[in-house]
């Protein structure tokens, strides 16, 4: 096989295994074959008003047949469209012979062409189209070539009796069937083109749906893999605020038990501690032990999801302190950023629960990610605010930059999405969005008091 002819193949997907859908007979198919039904038998009725049929003897209702049946094809052309291609090249033919100014109607020309483009353009088998196709334009020239002969035939024929003078290049009847030779070329060729394109523009659009709904699978698994990623670190954490918590219960008790003979007031101090750190364990607990309850399927996220965190810190005691590091490790390369720690109390962010001072770290460790990754912010602000003179206590971090978002850098979403599950975990509240006057905020308010 030449190579000409292979690409010609590849391009009408000869051995390609992608198969397009085959709808069922719609509305839309219905509409199309009535309306072009219609306008069909208007526009015969207008020819024939017009004297257009004066040398045709086919009965008018046999006329009407043709216009109908003609319209009637465009039904099946994509459901069965080698079918309704085939049919439609036979009625051409019968109608050509029968009836040739019937056929000769634009209308019906028409519908020979959507026949043949949607031949090509909705089937399934392609070797099949290309035998069935191939078979129709070669019938078709054949036909248009017997004509060709038998007008050069009819020329000779009356020059020798007439005499008739030739007018230009060409003798006038073969030049009659020669246009009548171009047309069809172009008819055909661009039917067949058409349909080709029509689809190669399918096969296109249904590997990207099927990629889009990999895509879709994939990212779905990997949010469930990055949830339960989160759920196995928070379970660390857990076991680390529950350790401890019992540690320092020991600890207090130890002494407790000690000094309870001789300084029963030093042992109430420590029984009170054990008390207050029971309580603060038991709470970080349950608030931990619910997140894990929750489903995977329930919208949480993972922070840390969206790629390599901006300091290489996966430890579970991090906390504010720490915070300082962290910012000089992401300062730099065109990205300032400030931290301040307002405390309304001397040490107050050293007295945070570790779950508390954990969550802060990790809120500023994502959103300052998501800074260098997805925004255009040359400066980043973070403010770390401890109020226990309040009513109600709270902690409270506040990452705000000057930025837009970066085009072509949108992520997953599971780095707030783990924001928002760390803040549920200990009843914080999360404030995310662009702000009013510019810029990305990310702020989250810890609650200090416990809730039972």
């Amino acid at each position: 096989m030449s190579r000409p002819t292979s690409r010609l193949l590849e391009w009408f997907g000869v051995d390609d295994e992608w198969e397009r859908p085959r709808p069922a007979i719609g509305r839309r198919d219905v509409v199309l074959a009535a309306s072009v039904g219609a306008v069909s038998l208007l526009g015969l009725e207008l020819v024939r008003s017009a004297g257009g049929f004066e040398h045709t003897d086919v009965p008018v209702w046999a006329q009407w047949l043709v216009v109908s049946t003609g319209a009637a094809l465009l039904l099946g052309r994509r459901r069965w469209p080698l079918v309704v291609a085939s049919a439609a090249a036979l009625h051409m033919f019968v109608a050509g012979v029968t009836m040739p100014e019937v056929m000769g109607q634009i209308s019906l020309q028409i519908v020979y062409f959507v026949a043949l483009l949607s031949g090509v353009a909705w089937a399934r088998d392609r070797r099949a189209m290309v035998v069935v196709v191939g078979t129709i334009v070669l019938f078709m020239f054949a036909w248009l070539g017997w004509q060709f002969a038998v007008g050069s035939a009819a020329q000779e024929w009356l020059v020798d009796e007439q005499g008739t003078e030739q007018i230009g290049l060409f003798p006038q009847i073969p030049a009659a069937v020669g246009i009548s030779l171009l047309v069809n070329a172009i008819y055909f060729g661009g039917a067949i083109v058409g349909g080709g394109v029509s689809w190669r523009a399918a096969r296109q659009r249904g590997r990207l749906e099927e990629q889009t709904r990999t895509i879709a699978a994939q990212a779905g698994r990997l949010r469930e893999q990055a949830v339960m990623d989160e759920r196995l670190r928070i379970a660390r954490e857990l076991h680390d605020v529950v350790a401890h918590g019992v540690s320092a219960m020991g600890i207090q008790a130890g002494a407790a038990r000690r000094v309870l003979d001789r300084d029963p007031d030093a042992a109430r101090t420590a029984l009170s501690n054990v008390e207050a750190v029971s309580r603060d364990a038991v709470t970080q607990m349950r608030r931990l032990l619910g997140t894990l309850r929750e489903g995977v399927g329930e919208g949480v996220g993972a922070a840390g999801a969206e790629g390599d965190q901006p300091h290489p810190t996966r430890t579970t005691d991090a906390g504010v302190g720490d915070l300082a590091g962290l910012v000089d490790e992401v300062s730099g390369q065109g990205l300032t950023v400030t931290l301040d720690v307002v405390e309304t109390q001397p040490d107050a962010a050293d007295r945070l629960p570790r779950g508390i001072g954990l969550a802060v770290y990790r809120t500023v460790q994502e959103a300052l990610t998501n800074v260098r990754r997805h925004s255009t912010a040359d400066t980043v602000s973070v403010v770390v605010r401890v109020d226990e003179s309040q009513p109600r206590p709270y902690a409270e971090v506040e990452v705000v930059d000057n930025g837009r978002p970066r085009h072509g850098t949108s992520g997953s979403g599971l780095g707030q999405l783990g924001i928002r599950e760390r803040a549920a975990t200990h009843g914080g509240q999360v404030d995310i969005g662009p702000r009013v006057t510019g810029g990305y905020r990310v702020r989250v308010r810890y609650p200090l008091v416990a809730t039972s």
